[in-house]
């Protein structure tokens, strides 16, 4: 309508925005968050304190006391399990080599039936005396 008032509406706007800018004060995030912990009454802000306390005292406690269990578990295992399974895995290697000796010594068909069908690591072990003699 008419082009000088809306020139003087724009410049209004134009202040009133400046005018805001100048009054809105930069907050850092802990104020703003300070500032939204006063609407809630004391009682509830002291509930949720604790249980934010509680909580992370439980995380540290669990997470060290994980840390403890593992370790004690992995070196127990190291310590206790390690040594039978090479041992066991030497047996298994000596075993095999006396069935190739004797394949080599005796032919293909020695090594099998010369094993006597034992499977048991310690000598002797295996051999059931015959109830007949």
């Amino acid at each position: 309508m008419f082009p000088c008032l809306s020139k003087m509406a724009e410049l209004v706007e134009a202040k009133a925005i400046e005018d805001d800018e100048e009054f809105e004060e930069d907050e850092s995030i802990s104020e703003r968050l300070i500032g939204l912990t006063e609407m809630f009454p004391e009682p509830i802000r002291k509930s949720c304190s604790y249980a934010i306390s509680f909580l992370t005292s439980a995380t540290k406690t669990s997470v060290s006391a994980m840390r403890s269990i593992l370790w004690i578990a992995s070196s127990s295992a190291v310590i206790l399990v390690l040594p039978v399974l090479f041992e066991s895995e030497r047996a298994k290697q000596h075993e095999e080599e006396i069935q190739q000796q004797r394949q080599i010594l005796l032919g293909p068909n020695a090594a099998v039936s010369g094993s006597g069908g034992s499977s048991n690591l310690l000598p002797g072990m295996g051999m059931v005396p015959n109830p007949r003699s």
